[in-house]
């Protein structure tokens, strides 16, 4: 099966979205600045790896308490 570059980078961008959106729901909870949570998971996501390294870090940290 061969896959153009045009497939790739879709491809990627899609993985990339995704976890942003993921990124942002996690850190809506677990921290206090979702955003920038939001737009490291995006970044990290170019290489898949790092992406899916994020989300399970931030998967795993405490919630965040708002007094």
């Amino acid at each position: 099966m061969n896959f153009t570059l045009t497939q790739m980078g879709a491809a990627v961008f899609i993985f990339m979205v995704v976890i942003g959106l993921i990124s942002y729901v996690l850190g809506k909870r677990k921290t206090t600045a979702p955003i920038k949570s939001a737009l490291l998971g995006f970044v990290f996501s170019v290489i898949p790896v790092l992406g899916i390294i994020y989300v399970v870090y931030l998967a795993a940290k405490e919630d965040v308490v708002i007094p």
